[in-house]
């Protein structure tokens, strides 16, 4: 049977947005269309500020990282890149030290690209450069719809050297060297199963999942001493204020989730954290998969139910 098929085409991003600081702008800084720039490079946006001073310049859109409150620092054109903007972007860089950069325009220059590549390699991994060309599209005469593109983006298999080099000097231990290999196994693990990602596995006892607010995330945590595996929602510095109204809904939570809870508020702590956990022997790799699905299904139950309490802080 013929189906018939529409018929995408490319729309100029002057059709949609005007002018950069009063369309383009405020358009890329509301909350939905941070979602879907940070869905494109892996991360959680929240927006800080608009037009942020930085010295004589203006930069665009500041954010923070919500998994670790790292800042990251946008500049956007509607134009294609040039020497202006770049100059731009390291300045605020500079200025603000911001980790992550995006430098998001319709079109990248070679040179600029290879430039953002560049910075890539000779950089410390702790810093990340984007460059992503903004796309619209129409499918016959449907609402227009965007889409980042990616064309620059930091080199995991070039930070990987770099932290190899460094091992000769300060090796991981028997224990680092079995959380290193447990993590990036849930991350292969994740890629194929869940829409939840691991982003840079590494060799320590937890790895962290943003929720959409700064210093309010999930943690999913290896005991390699204790036998335990857990997940807990958390609440850090400024986010632990909200505990007592978490708690509040500790019955609809419990019911939610279909078991009881360890809510756990240590005044001489800085996190709060609200968590399940289970026996497991990570030394044991027979044992890997069971884990991961188990660290899988508690991490997409948490997010679903604490995912609306956060937004709400």
């Amino acid at each position: 049977m013929n189906k018939s098929l529409g018929q995408l085409r490319r729309v100029e991003a002057r059709e949609i947005w005007e002018t950069e600081d009063q369309d383009f702008t405020p358009w890329l800084a509301s909350e939905s269309n941070l979602k879907i720039l940070g869905e494109a490079i892996g991360l959680e946006l929240e927006l800080e500020a608009q037009e942020k001073n930085v010295g004589p310049f203006r930069a665009d859109i500041l954010c923070k990282n919500t998994l670790d409150g790292s800042w990251v620092l946008i500049e956007n054109q509607i134009e294609k890149t040039d020497h202006k903007h770049l100059g731009q972007l390291l300045t605020y860089a500079a200025g603000l030290d911001a980790v992550t950069v995006i430098w998001i325009a319709s079109k990248f220059t070679e040179e600029h690209r290879s430039a953002l590549d560049w910075l890539n390699r000779i950089t410390d991994s702790a810093f990340q450069f984007f460059g992503l060309q903004i796309e619209v599209w129409r499918i016959n005469e449907s609402l227009p719809a965007p889409n980042f593109k990616i064309i620059s983006q930091p080199n995991e298999w070039s930070s990987s050297v770099s932290k190899a080099a460094h091992s000769i000097e300060d090796e991981l231990s028997d224990s680092q060297e079995l959380q290193f290999k447990f993590w990036s196994g849930f991350s292969d693990y994740l890629e194929s199963n869940s829409s939840i990602k691991l982003r840079s596995p590494r060799a320590k006892g937890w790895s962290d999942f943003a929720l959409g607010k700064t210093n309010a995330f999930l943690r999913s945590s290896i005991g390699t001493q204790a036998n335990k595996i857990s997940v807990s929602f958390c609440l850090y510095e400024n986010m632990k204020k909200n505990f007592d109204s978490v708690q509040d809904q500790k019955d609809f939570i419990e019911e939610q989730l279909g078991e009881k809870l360890i809510w756990e508020n240590n005044s001489n702590k800085k996190t709060a954290v609200i968590k399940i956990e289970r026996e497991a022997y990570i030394v044991n790799e027979n044992d890997r998969l069971d884990q991961y699905s188990w660290l899988k299904n508690k991490l997409e139950s948490f997010k679903e139910v604490f995912t609306p309490i956060v937004k709400d802080f």
